[in-house]
């Protein structure tokens, strides 16, 4: 920071400080920890009204950055009006847990907990009585962790007020008859959501036999198999099932006899309660389908179902126009739409969508590859449209882009793979106002000119997402465009587009921030497999430039130790060499669909304040 900038600084802190002390805590008691720590690097008076706020702030979320166990610390002080706390864990140990486990807790959500173990589980047994909602994934993961069922079991014991438990663990590890057991034995008459990311399905169904799991209301299994037996299982026992989410990936082709059928799919729904129904069959290991279902099975579904508001659907090959419109007509509180690999489906099943009462907001139609513009078309008449997700629907065009474009609450767009070229961006760029996200990998009809077209003078307050991997036309020339249009982008895919070069790094680098920063308002840059970024490059990866910079996604190749050495220096920069897509971003969510804005919009100057010589707050 310059002489000039602290002045300007503490001159201003001089007339906040004269503010009632009640107004200036009411004031930071309302922000989240990403903007605490923004206004702690300004001056010394906001610093010390951010550090009292951490005494007292309910909430802690901090998805976008791991911080290590001694920045935790600076940032988690004894605080008993915690309520609520959210942390990405991948840089911690067994040594955070006193951290983590908090007296005070309601709720507790920690990602990438691979450096954990089944401790954690013991001490919020121990510790947090009052929590409510727990939700942990990938603990104990990394070599030389591990987790027991009676450490879970200590944790059912011991907060008996839990309502909402997700475990994004792989269950397989244990006996069906051990793992059910420990449901058998433990009241868990307030539990009302359960989700377990992966769990055989011979154990999901002894497991949906506990009586302590009947008041559940919603339900997320991933297993090996859907079946009309565990279907049947769900049906029968939770009988106030109001959200069901079931995926599979198998391993071989189920039999007729261990598949889901007609008879199943009803099953599914029989008291005709749920809110929310997904079923989808992952090709994460071989390409499978729901064989068993065709369209009597949808028409029978949609007679039993008036109350849906949600459903997804992958993997229906039999299905055809006929059976999803029966969803469409019957459903009329329906607002979000899921489908993949809906081999069967063409433009009649939205021809006459203005006919009905629907109010869709988010609808997804990947690989759908019978869909045309015309489908599109009609399906604009839905004038609430938020997300359109048409990736890999390959004979959608430019003539969907001009019939969607002036879909005035349309947030999220999703196109990759599709055959759009410059001219839909330029229709985009020219009509769209309320735009954040943008993708377009794989999209080879795209080249240099269509990033102006894009970014134009509307487009630019809006979008904060853009994605342009796989665009083999896509040069050094296309992100100097896209510099010097001067758009706030936060993240930015590039991976695979073998054009993209030093000379796209320099430019992103030397983006200015309200006109005196030097660096970018990027929190995300994926440039895997872009072969003409080479060593010269890595220098502007480095302090200052980049300075919001969270994830980076780069090819290692024989550029080992100059990554090691970028992430020593930047020990809060996720780098990925893999080649795993990074972050959560704003167009992926999971089984919670897609995930909002703000919580990815998380402003941190946390490097900048390791740099000082001060405690960070």
């Amino acid at each position: 920071m310059t002489d000039q900038r602290r002045g300007a600084t503490d001159a201003a802190a001089t007339t906040i400080a004269h503010l009632p002390a009640a107004l200036m805590a009411t004031v930071l008691l309302k922000l989240d920890v990403p903007s605490l720590c923004a206004i702690a690097a300004t001056c010394r008076f906001l610093r010390d009204c951010a550090a009292q706020a951490l005494f007292f702030l309910p909430s802690f979320h901090l998805l976008e950055v791991s911080p290590p166990l001694d920045l935790l610390r600076h940032l988690l002080p004894p605080n008993p009006y915690l309520r609520s706390l959210k942390l990405d864990c991948r840089r911690l140990d067994d040594s955070a847990i006193v951290e983590l486990s908090r007296p005070s807790l309601e709720e507790l959500t920690l990602f990438n907990c691979f450096g954990l173990s089944g401790r954690l589980l013991v001490e919020l047994a121990r510790r947090c009585r009052y929590l409510r909602s727990l939700a942990v994934s990938s603990l104990a993961e990394k070599k030389g962790r591990c987790f027991t069922l009676s450490e879970l079991q200590e944790m059912l014991l011991g907060c008996p007020l839990l309502e909402s438990l997700s475990l994004a663990v792989d269950m397989s590890q244990f006996s069906s008859q051990d793992f059910t057991k420990i449901w058998t034995t433990t009241p868990l008459g307030r539990l009302s959501a359960l989700e377990i990311s992966y769990i055989p399905s011979a154990t999901a169904r002894d497991l949906l036999g506990c009586a302590a799991l009947h008041s559940l209301q919603k339900l997320a299994l991933s297993v090996n198999s859907v079946s009309d037996a565990i279907v049947a299982a769900i049906s029968n026992s939770l009988v106030s099932l109001t959200h069901l989410d079931l995926q599979d990936a198998p391993m071989a082709e189920p039999s007729a006899a261990t598949d889901l059928t007609n008879s199943g799919l009803l099953q599914s729904n029989k008291r005709g309660k749920l809110k929310h129904l997904s079923l989808v069959r992952s090709h994460e290991h071989l390409f499978a389908y729901f064989k068993g279902v065709n369209d009597l099975g949808f028409l029978l579904l949609a007679d039993v179902s008036p109350n849906l508001e949600s459903i997804r659907l992958g993997g229906f090959c039999r299905v055809t126009d006929t059976g999803f419109r029966a969803i469409l007509h019957s459903c009329p509180k329906l607002c979000k739409l899921k489908v993949s690999h809906g081999s069967q489906l063409t433009d009649l099943l939205f021809h006459d969508m203005a006919a009905t009462s629907l109010c869709l907001t988010h609808v997804s139609l990947r690989r759908c590859n019978l869909i045309t513009d015309m489908a599109v078309a009609s399906l604009a008449t839905n004038k609430d449209l938020t997300v359109l997700d048409l990736r890999d629907s390959r004979h959608v065009g430019d003539q969907a882009i001009k019939a969607i474009a002036d879909l005035p609450k349309l947030q999220v767009l999703l196109l990759d793979g599709t055959d759009i070229s410059d001219w839909g961006l330029a229709r985009l760029g020219s009509r769209s106002r309320s735009l954040i996200s943008v993708s377009a990998r794989g999209c080879r009809r795209i080249s240099d000119g269509g990033i102006p077209r894009l970014l134009r003078r509307s487009m630019l307050e809006t979008l904060q997402a853009v994605d342009l991997s796989r665009s083999g036309s896509l040069s050094d020339e296309g992100i100097l465009l896209l510099a010097r249009s001067g758009a706030a982008i936060t993240e930015l895919r590039l991976r695979e587009c073998t054009q993209i070069g030093d000379v796209a790094v320099m430019a992103l680098a030397s983006m200015r921030m309200a006109g005196e920063w030097l660096g970018s308002t990027l929190r995300l840059l994926d440039l895997y497999e872009c072969r003409a970024v080479t060593a010269m490059a890595f220098r502007w990866f480095k302090k200052p430039y980049f300075p919001r910079l969270r994830w980076l996604g780069l090819t290692m190749g024989s550029n080992w130790e100059l990554v090691e050495d970028l992430v020593r220096s930047r020990p809060l920069l996720n780098v990925a060499c893999s080649g795993k897509e990074l972050g959560g971003g704003l167009w992926e969510g999971g089984c919670h669909w897609y995930g909002h804005p703000e919580e990815f919009d998380q402003g941190m100057e946390l490097e900048e304040e390791e740099e000082s010589g001060d405690d960070l707050i």
